[in-house]
């Protein structure tokens, strides 16, 4: 804070406080003269109280609330309070012998009726203590508000910026566990001169873009991921000939369904990856169904033995995990696990909220 600054606050803030008394110190000759209606006298009389009052409203709103009050140390500020009262009260009785003695001239009698009752002049003091230690409170209580809302959208700021960090680390791990299977069999068909490289190329190259270029985005079609879906399986299927069933149970058509790139493909790629040929074959099947608010997806490989189920639940499948809670946090619900032969891997989420209307 530089030094203008600085006096400009604390003129303001004078001047401010300063109108305030002002005010408290008419209001005061206005309840005093009521009956004489000599403002003169009565504006005399109630200069001896404003200082009284003024020191017990600074002790309170600086030092008893602050100090005690808002720090929840409710018996010590009861016990203050206390004193304070005391004091003031004495300090009042003071004010009005003293107002006795240099305006009236121990004329008692020529006192004003309310000037009279010590608890008239003791309820006016503390009539303006009381208002201004509530609206000290109420204007605390805004500042705790806002600063609260303030480190609130902060811890939210930041909490959704790792968010969006681990996502990202999740998504790179994903990219190089499935472009190192892919590029396996593209390999293998190179070595060979197959007739169907070509082919296989374009179908990578399709999948290169995908993970290029669309992966980064937030939300892409549910029929963008579905396509994809089948690029690979088309691709493994030149890797595996004879040797590969596959069942598809896919919606014809989900051109408004909006969901996270690579959400489904990696479970395709972890069941051919774990995937066992089971008398010679091995099997996959997937089932999808999705309507407006929810999706489903079952997808089945072949498995040979129980220790499979370990491997399977292995990189893959925690990293697909981890991007479900932090993309639908208690919307999703996941279970892997073995049956006979069969490895099973159930997905159903509610994705609404990242639905948009076509």
């Amino acid at each position: 804070m530089t030094t203008g600054t600085l006096v400009y606050f604390l003129w303001r803030k004078i001047a401010l406080h300063s109108l305030f008394w002002f005010l408290v110190l008419g209001f005061f000759s206005y309840f005093l003269g009521a009956a004489t209606r000599d403002l003169m006298y009565s504006g005399s009389f109630a200069v001896f109280l404003l200082p009284v009052t003024m020191a017990t409203t600074y002790t309170t709103i600086y030092y008893l609330l602050p100090g005690f009050l808002l720090k929840k140390k409710y018996l010590l500020f009861s016990l203050y309070s206390f004193y304070t009262l005391v004091l003031s009260a004495f300090a009042i009785v003071i004010s009005i012998f003293y107002g006795l003695i240099f305006i009236l001239n121990m004329d008692y009698h020529g006192m004003p009726a309310p000037g009279r009752s010590l608890l008239s002049m003791m309820v006016l003091v503390y009539l303006v203590v009381v208002l201004v230690s509530a609206l000290t409170l109420l204007k605390q209580n805004y500042s705790s508000i806002a600063e609260n809302r303030a480190l609130e959208n902060k811890f939210l700021e930041a909490q959704l910026k790792l968010k969006e960090q681990e996502l990202h680390y999740l998504k790179l791990q994903v990219h190089p566990h499935f472009l190192f299977n892919t590029l396996n069999t593209l390999y293998g068909h190179a070595l060979k001169k197959s007739e169907e490289t070509p082919d296989m190329i374009l179908k990578l190259s399709n999948l290169l873009d995908y993970l290029l270029y669309q992966a980064d985005k937030p939300l892409v079609s549910l029929n963008s991921e579905i396509e994809h879906i089948k690029d690979y399986i088309a691709l493994e299927q030149m890797r595996f000939r004879d040797n590969l069933l596959v069942e598809l149970d896919l919606p014809p058509a989900t051109e408004n369904i909006e969901l996270p790139p690579m959400l489904l493909l990696p479970f395709v790629e972890n069941s051919f990856k774990h995937g066992q040929l089971v008398d010679g074959k091995l099997k996959i099947s997937i089932s999808l169904q999705a309507d407006d608010a929810q999706l489903q997806f079952t997808i089945k490989n072949s498995v040979k033995n129980e220790k499979e189920r370990e491997t399977q639940n292995g990189l893959g499948l925690q990293n697909l995990k981890k991007r479900l809670q932090l993309l639908y946090p208690d919307r999703y619900n996941f279970s892997a696990e073995k049956t006979g032969n069969t490895f099973e891997a159930r997905l159903s989420l509610i994705h609404s909220k990242v639905y948009r209307h076509g």
